[in-house]
């Protein structure tokens, strides 16, 4: 007996330290639904709509909920660890070895060769990837050496349009909206209404400015932004403006051959978030993508997990002084 609880004791001592060395992690862990047993790494990482918000609080839901095993990074000032949007400073994605999915929230990260490595023997192998707002140009790499130069936003050779049009079907064009000042109204295609992503979603309004996007080919349609003049749900549809692909699901196959699914929608700023119609998709299209299409329910729980008071999105207006670890329980606020 006393050697087992010994043994137990140095298994806690050993595990601990292993998560502190990575100051870029958290992880929430899941004990029952249908996501147990399956991993999922997010990436957060860009300059203006918060990601360092959105997929804390998406992971809390899906490990709480359904049970996955939700592991979330995040770009860091390497000085003092602490959460800096868009540094390029992330480590620790080995873990994407063991992941069932890739939720990318990024934003012209320009991640060291061996980081990249890792992305890419995910996708090369199928994995599946979900990806909000600006992972349309996760990636600009600004260094001419870089191994995965072609996955940048702006390429133009064997790869035209980097990682964002090759792997999510399209990548940065222009707003097509004014933040701030013209919400969007998503409206669902018919034709894909018994699609599962859009299983109980429904009065989807979003808070950031809508994105010009034309999926590659092969991408199926889910929604459509209304651009709208005002920010209120009831604002009247912008004049002159129109509807623009929003959501849209995929399959991108690598050069291997090997084909994975993916979900893409030009949403998901903080604020997008608190409501409930596009929360319901981000987490519908999640179990979807990981093939839990038929844990899908119309009514399945899409409450946040903990206090989440998302930041109004900007440039330079994230929180200051906080480490991923300020984030790590259940019930610490999101953000600090």
């Amino acid at each position: 007996m006393l050697k087992t609880l010994f043994s137990l004791s140095l298994v806690g001592l050993l595990a601990a330290p292993v998560a502190a060395q990575n100051p870029h992690l958290i992880v929430y862990q899941g004990d029952k639904g249908p996501g147990h047993g399956k991993h999922i790494v997010f990436l957060a990482g860009d300059h203006e709509y918060r990601s360092e918000e959105s997929l804390p609080a998406l992971a809390r839901i899906l490990a709480k909920h359904y049970g996955f095993k939700c592991s979330v990074f995040f770009t860091t000032d390497p000085k003092t660890g602490f959460i800096e949007p868009g540094s390029s400073n992330m480590s620790g994605l080995d873990a994407l070895k063991s992941a069932d999915l890739l939720v990318v929230f990024l934003r012209f990260q320009d991640f060291p060769d061996d980081q990249m490595q890792q992305i890419a023997d995910y996708l090369a192998r199928g994995g599946p990837v979900v990806g909000f707002r600006t992972a349309t140009h996760a990636f600009q790499i600004k260094r001419p050496d870089a191994k995965f130069l072609k996955w940048d936003w702006q390429n133009k050779t064997e790869f035209p349009g980097g990682f964002g049009r090759q792997i999510l079907g399209e990548t940065w064009v222009s707003h097509y909206g004014t933040n701030h000042k013209q919400s969007s109204r998503l409206l669902l295609e018919q034709d894909e209404s018994a699609h599962p992503i859009l299983r109980g979603v429904k009065d989807v309004h979003v808070q950031s400015g809508g994105y010009t996007a034309n999926p590659i080919e092969g991408s199926h349609i889910l929604a459509r932004g209304q651009i709208l003049d005002g920010m209120t749900p009831d604002s009247p549809p912008a004049a002159g403006k129109e509807q623009m692909p929003v959501a849209w699901y995929r399959s991108y196959k690598d050069s291997s051959g090997k084909s994975g699914r993916v979900f893409t929608t030009t949403h998901g700023a903080s604020e997008d978030l608190l409501n409930d119609g596009f929360r319901r998709m981000s987490v519908n299209a999640i179990l979807w993508a990981a093939g839990l299409e038929t844990s899908i329910k119309p009514d399945n729980d899409i409450s946040f997990v903990g206090p989440f008071h998302p930041s109004t999105f900007a440039f330079g207006e994230f929180v200051k002084g906080v480490k991923p670890a300020d984030m790590a329980a259940w019930d610490t606020p999101i953000p600090k």
